[in-house]
């Protein structure tokens, strides 16, 4: 009997910790193996949206490293008392609350939630089909359309990114992972 109880906690337990990121994050074909919930949901949005898988993989990398409920760090004040969190950003597309209220709105999905692949998948897309119709960004243009998810359509066109190395840098690294995974992903699909 006591085993019998131990095994479901352990099992209530486990079944509490959700989607693991995969093991191999710098080869996107070892990506889409290892997380076929990955797989089907970045070929969706790219059905969807037009937005390439290698561009989907390389945001997400860089936003979550493929970590369902990543948030970002607390903010503290004289070092110690926890102020919140620095922003909204949250799940695998580090979609911010008010964004990801628009898309909801715009796609008629109100139930999605930002820790399902599939719905993150299906926000970037739809996100960066917009940076694509509304500031003529090309869809596999990996570094502009980072930059235009990061500081949003309107400091894109404002150019504020412009005044930020770090986040230019950050753009650049996605660019080339970009680059990499779409290597990848043309020596194992099909």
């Amino acid at each position: 009997m006591k085993r019998a109880i131990l095994l479901v906690l352990l099992l209530v337990v486990a079944a509490c910790g959700g989607p693991t990121p995969p093991r191999n994050q710098e080869n996107a074909c070892d990506i889409l193996r290892d997380r076929r919930d990955i797989a089907r949901a970045t070929r969706i949005a790219e059905r969807e949206w037009g937005i390439p898988v290698h561009v989907q993989l390389a945001t997400i990398y860089q936003e979550s490293s493929f970590v369902h409920n990543a948030r970002t760090p607390h903010r503290f004040a004289l070092g110690i008392i926890p102020m919140g969190r620095i922003s909204s950003a949250y799940g695998y597309s580090q979609a911010l609350d008010g964004t990801w209220d628009d898309y909801r709105a715009s796609t008629g999905n109100r139930s999605a939630r930002r820790t399902n692949i599939r719905h993150a998948t299906d926000f970037m897309g739809w996100y960066m089909n917009r940076s694509v119709r509304t500031l003529g960004i090309a869809p596999d243009d990996a570094r502009n359309q980072y930059l235009a998810y990061h500081e949003g359509h309107s400091g894109y066109r404002r150019g504020s990114h412009n005044g930020k190395p770090w986040l230019l840098r950050v753009a650049a690294r996605v660019d080339e992972r970009a680059t990499r995974y779409e290597r990848q992903l043309a020596t194992c699909r099909r």
